[in-house]
């Protein structure tokens, strides 16, 4: 039997399992590959934005440059709120040192949350899909027992087919889970190298500007 003969077979709650843990798995995948995407080419387009700021001779040139190689608007927008204007407020209370440190902690958070998009999704379908996979295979073996004892005479034979059929459950939900936390963990470990080149930066880029 094939999964369509079995979702047909099955009633509301094992259909809604399977289309629930069909509908984890394609957002997930989607989530990975576009992630992948997204930090490959991220990764290589910090370092050389950030490489080309510093190559400038002074901050609109760099910033001129930022633009170029900063497709994803990870490191522009911290250069870009040094030069919000906060006189007349709390937020430019303090010295420079402070506003500085106020404005490039703000950017840096708005980034870092753009980074870290799609990571929920992932580490809410490898950590539940498992149980709703569970939940499916709990139910088909109810049915399954319910029918078996309805038709009178129970064999092992008639048993072993239909539980072995809900146990496919199982083995869906760890097959949408597994590939959700290892996209999970890889891409975590991407996104904590690109965060680490941001802060240094974000701290340099304080540095300089604070600098008499």
């Amino acid at each position: 039997m094939n999964g369509w003969d079995l979702l047909r077979q099955s009633d509301a709650v094992g259909a809604s399992v399977a289309l629930v843990l069909l509908a984890m798995s394609i957002g997930s995948w989607v989530v990975i590959l576009w992630k992948a995407w997204l930090l490959l080419r991220a990764h290589g387009d910090v370092a050389r934005s950030i490489g080309a700021f510093w190559q400038a001779a002074n901050l609109e040139e760099g910033l001129r440059g930022l633009r170029h190689f900063d497709r994803e608007g990870l490191v522009s927008p911290l250069v870009e709120s040094t030069q919000v204007t906060t006189a007349g407020t709390l937020a430019g209370a303090g010295d420079r040192s402070q506003q500085l440190t106020r404005l490039l902690r703000d950017a840096l958070h708005a980034v870092l949350l753009k980074l870290q998009s799609g990571q929920v999704l992932l580490a809410t379908v490898g950590a539940t899909a498992p149980f709703v996979g569970l939940l499916g295979t709990v139910w088909g073996i109810y049915h399954a027992l319910i029918g078996i004892s309805g038709a009178g005479q129970i064999s092992i034979d008639k048993i072993a087919g239909p539980v072995g059929e809900s146990l496919i459950m199982t083995a869906a939900g760890l097959t949408v889970a597994i590939p959700a936390v290892l996209g999970y963990n890889v891409l975590g470990r991407y996104i904590g190298r690109i965060e680490a080149d941001l802060e240094g930066f974000a701290r340099d880029l304080r540095e300089l500007l604070t600098s008499p």
